[in-house]
């Protein structure tokens, strides 16, 4: 008896529990695409797709959480009910399932870049305990299936327990979700961005996603960058080039604390500057290393 009390009452705040998830983590993406300039910027596991389907897939992933949020609150409050509410909740198992394949391939084929799932807060590298989550909320989403709007409880009983269950599920998505220890030391103190670590692996994702990279792109002879160093706010990355029938460094620098201006880009032509576009590298004659 009291086993099925507990399995009723965990299966009833997985509905308003998944919104809050979904429409977080797509305002925070949101977020991210408005201070990065473009909407793929970081988006996790739209890295492994074509440069050019990851706009339309990071911005398919974002309106299928907005949608799905809503519909799931819409549900929990017996405003959508039947094949309706149905559908978001197969829906929303469906994502669920869907982000743990992705993840894993992720992990697998860019070891270095992080889900993308809550935003900047989500640039840890994809491990376990992320896969892990993904995890639980696909069997927190298959338990919400058909399960009724929310009421209020009928006894003080049934309030504490949906009171317990719905903070012993929180711990573990906490224990689950690396995105936790960059809130607890953004809170703690604001870190200024030329002290601020940011990882290589996210500055090579905002570069990815300007519109500066597929402009001169063409023009790179690898995808990797011969030399990588650091000014304060920004990174520069160096990647070798061919320019009319003449080698050229093409020279990309990248805002670290996302609130400047977009990614700029210069060519070094044999250690003499080309005169465009290329002010800002005036005084970095002398490189400083990553």
């Amino acid at each position: 008896m009291w086993g099925n009390d507990v399995f009723t009452a965990a299966r009833e705040v997985q509905l308003p529990l998944l919104a809050l998830l979904l429409l977080g983590a797509c305002t925070a993406k949101a977020k991210r695409a408005i201070t990065m300039h473009s909407i793929d910027a970081g988006t996790g596991p739209t890295a492994v797709f074509p440069l050019r389907l990851r706009r339309p897939a990071a911005i398919a992933l974002c309106a299928t959480e907005l949608v799905l949020g809503i519909g799931l609150l819409l549900t929990a409050a017996g405003i959508t009910a039947g094949a309706a509410a149905l559908a978001v909740h197969a829906a929303t198992a469906l994502l669920f399932c869907t982000a743990i394949g992705a993840l894993y391939v992720l992990r697998e084929r860019e070891p270095g870049v992080g889900c993308g799932c809550f935003g900047e807060l989500s640039d840890t590298p994809v491990g376990w305990r992320t896969i892990a989550r993904a995890a639980l909320l696909c069997g927190a989403a298959f338990a919400a299936i058909g399960v009724s709007p929310l009421h209020m409880p009928d006894s003080e009983t049934q309030a504490t327990m949906l009171v317990v269950v719905t903070a012993i599920e929180l711990a573990v998505l906490a224990t689950l979700s690396p995105e936790l220890g960059r809130v607890i030391v953004g809170l703690s103190h604001d870190v200024p961005c030329e002290m601020r670590e940011v990882p290589v692996s996210r500055t090579l994702a905002a570069l990815h996603a300007s519109a500066q990279w597929h402009r001169y792109q063409p023009f790179l002879l690898t995808s990797a960058p011969d030399d990588a160093w650091r000014e304060g706010c920004w990174r520069f990355l160096v990647f070798p080039g061919v320019l009319a029938s003449r080698h050229v460094d093409v020279v990309f620098a990248i805002p670290l604390d996302g609130r400047h201006a977009q990614v700029k880009v210069g060519m070094l032509d044999t250690g003499h500057m080309v005169p465009q576009e290329l002010s800002f590298l005036a005084p970095l004659q002398a490189y400083k290393r990553v």
